[in-house]
């Protein structure tokens, strides 16, 4: 796999705009205590300069960085 491109956990190539869903239950640090659960759609994702990281607008948090492996492509 190149490492200039975005993949989610499932190996699918990520970009701008597309939605996914998350795979894991998570703990959002420094928001006081929002957990954003399994199965949660989030839209209109925007890469970042790292392959490793997306950034999303979540229901109660703005500008959320998500690790590629704890989403897959909806």
């Amino acid at each position: 796999m190149s490492d200039d491109v975005t993949r989610d956990t499932n190996g699918n190539i990520l970009s701008d705009g597309d939605s996914v869903t998350l795979i894991k239950d998570l703990k959002v640090k420094g928001s006081g205590g929002v957990t954003l659960k399994r199965g949660t759609m989030v839209k209109n994702i925007r890469l970042t300069g790292d392959p490793e990281e997306i950034e999303a607008n979540v229901e109660k948090v703005r500008g959320l960085v998500l690790r590629t492996e704890f989403v897959k492509k909806a």
